[in-house]
């Protein structure tokens, strides 16, 4: 009955005022609410994952300490960032507003509480994985994408592993052989690769059966005449500039990603991983180290000149000249602000060539752009654009005591590791980053909330 008659009390609205009445309110009392840390009043009272509640700087406290992601009670670890529990926060100061008011002056006054907590406070906004819909994860990280890289991973280290042992894998590309040991079928496929148009000539050297041997005897002159009769002069220009090309090196160069890959397997590695994690990075490194071979191709695709010069497409990728000015400034804009759509726009001009591989590029670049700005905004909300200059160093001095590494020990890194490494980086990281973007947005929709 005493108890029915407290209930009836509390439901009606009237006010409950510990150790004050002899009747219900001696039943609630300041020990209820003791923290386990200080066995004083709960204030900011912050429940665990375990259900035990501290206040919010002796959880501070413990963690600055300790460093240990656990309950200081019960010793079980605590996932994400712990958060003050609110209604019990609101009941507490409610009942006992006198305690609270004298025990945050004490708190306040106290040097140590206040650094403990902008720490504790710090590392919590450092926290990637704070999302709240954790009922809609696996808790154990796992997920749908989880399973689909897994799955990828197997599949790929399987294709990988059978072109590794049948030896069918780069090593037969032209850009390994010498062209004098070409034959008629090589030329066929080096012909093709120059270009649709060059598919008109192709029943001509077919007939002649031009081995490289043969090849490497053709002059300007005899492409004119019969048999060959390579009447377009942009034509016969561009079979003797990529001739010309063939008999300096010795063998085909590079004209498309795998055969790149082939003639240069650690830059190929190097500036996969380096577009990705710092593309302005290495475009400088491009223009500073590889300006005639890539930059220069690189920056007429991306940045086009206006004026239509030449006839055709063919002469414009054979007379690169040094950029205008009206491409090196949409060039540094572009830098500067959107280095991921460079690298898009290159990719697409490339989808005939490298279809799937391109669009996977693609959609990786935009992914990336998304997770850019994403970090932007969060430096922005937390008033951190200051630490901008410092950590671009930090990562400049990262990205390159990494390449650093890698150029001194790629000697040593076996070739299958090393061609895991590319396919993961260029065909996998655009799944692990729709994952980030994911995340981003649902903590984006709770600091909105």
């Amino acid at each position: 009955m005493e108890e029915d008659e407290t209930l009836r009390e509390e439901t009606d609205g009237t006010k409950v005022e510990p150790c004050a009445t002899p009747g219900a309110g001696r039943q609630i009392s300041v020990s209820e609410f003791l923290c386990h840390c200080c066995y004083d009043i709960l204030v900011n009272p912050t429940t665990l994952n375990c259900g035990h509640s501290f206040c919010r700087h002796c959880l501070a406290l413990w963690w600055v300490s300790s460093k240990k992601n656990e309950c200081p009670e019960c010793r079980e670890k605590w996932e994400g960032f712990p958060k003050i529990n609110i209604l019990l926060r609101d009941v507490i100061e409610k009942l006992f507003s006198d305690a609270i008011e004298q025990r945050k002056e004490d708190i306040q006054q106290n040097s140590d509480v206040a650094h403990s907590l902008a720490t504790f406070q710090k590392y919590g906004n450092d926290q990637m994985p704070t999302v709240p819909n954790t009922g809609r994860l696996n808790p154990r990280g796992g997920g749908f994408f989880s399973g689909v890289l897994t799955a990828l991973t197997c599949v790929a280290v399987v294709l990988l592993g059978y072109h590794w042992s049948s030896r069918e894998f780069e090593d037969d590309l032209l850009v390994h052989k010498p062209v004098a040991k070409w034959t008629a079928e090589e030329v066929m496929l080096w012909l093709e690769q120059l270009g649709p148009w060059a598919s008109h000539y192709k029943e001509r050297f077919l007939l002649e059966k031009v081995n490289g041997r043969l090849l490497l005897t053709l002059t300007e002159e005899d492409f004119t005449k019969e048999p060959y009769s390579v009447e377009n002069s942009n034509h016969r220009r561009a079979i003797m500039a990529e001739l010309e090309c063939v008999k300096t090196l010795g063998v085909k160069p590079p004209q498309n990603l795998w055969e790149y890959k082939a003639v240069n397997p650690g830059k190929s590695l190097f500036l996969l991983y380096a577009l990705k994690s710092s593309p302005r990075l290495s475009m400088l490194y491009l223009y500073l180290f590889d300006y005639a071979e890539a930059f220069l191709p690189f920056i007429h695709t991306i940045c086009p000149m206006q004026e239509d010069q030449y006839e055709d497409n063919v002469t414009k990728l054979l007379d690169l000249k040094d950029p205008s000015w009206r491409q090196w400034r949409e060039f540094i804009v572009k830098y500067l602000f959107l280095p991921y759509q460079l690298i898009a726009e290159f990719a697409w001009d490339w989808l005939d060539v490298h279809y799937w591989t391109s669009r996977f590029i693609i959609v990786n670049a935009m992914l990336l752009s998304v997770l850019e700005l994403f970090s932007f905004w969060r430096l922005w909300s937390r008033r951190k654009l200051k630490t901008i200059p410092h950590r671009m160093w930090r990562h400049f001095w990262k990205v390159s005591t990494q390449g650093l590494l890698v150029a001194i020990f790629w000697p040593f890194i076996p070739q299958f590791v090393c061609n895991c490494l590319f396919y993961w980086a260029l065909y996998f990281n655009p799944i692990i980053n729709i994952d980030l973007v994911v995340t981003e947005i649902r903590r984006l929709e709770t600091q909105v909330q």
